[in-house]
């Protein structure tokens, strides 16, 4: 089972480092973690993606979901957390690549490009580099994509996210 969490943390060093710590004692693996600035500079949002061993529905290696959560609140940096699994919200990655290309793959290139609304950001005599972010359905879809034309390197950031609504 995936699972996402956010955490307002104390914008200070070391608390990345910390928070990963907590992650790597409890077995888990994190796929993607990232950690920003909020609105108030002492102040930063962690988003931390991650899944239960085996596929299993809640169980992590002989805790729950909740007993991740509450530890991690219980650290002195942490401000807030919450497990947004459970709740409706927004999230979006940014991805960008570098993709092979010749004079007869620009145009279909071009209009794969402009299916998934990926911006151009670089244009070389053999390659073109794009930018997208979206939602990770969204940026899966065009890796799958663009991998037949040969993906030369590419970029990929964490999951951000934030809850839906007014809470």
């Amino acid at each position: 089972m995936k699972h996402t969490i956010s955490a307002l943390v104390a914008n200070r060093s070391g608390v990345l480092a910390d928070m990963a710590e907590e992650f790597k004692r409890r077995g888990l693996n994190i796929r993607s973690i990232s950690s920003g600035e909020t609105e108030n500079p002492e102040v930063s949002r962690m988003v931390i993606c991650f899944e239960s061993p085996n596929g299993l529905n809640g169980a992590l290696n002989g805790d729950d979901t909740s007993d991740v959560i509450e530890a991690v609140g219980r650290m002195a940096f942490v401000i807030q957390v919450d497990d947004l699994s459970r709740r409706e919200f927004v999230d979006r990655e940014l991805v960008l690549m570098k993709i092979q290309r010749d004079c007869e793959s620009l145009s279909q290139l071009m209009q794969i490009l402009e299916v998934f609304r990926a911006g151009v950001v670089g244009l070389g005599e053999k390659s073109i580099t794009i930018e997208l972010s979206g939602d990770s359905e969204r940026v899966e879809g065009l890796i799958r994509m663009l991998t037949p034309f040969g993906v030369l390197s590419m970029a990929r950031t964490g999951k951000i996210a934030l809850k839906r609504g007014d809470e």
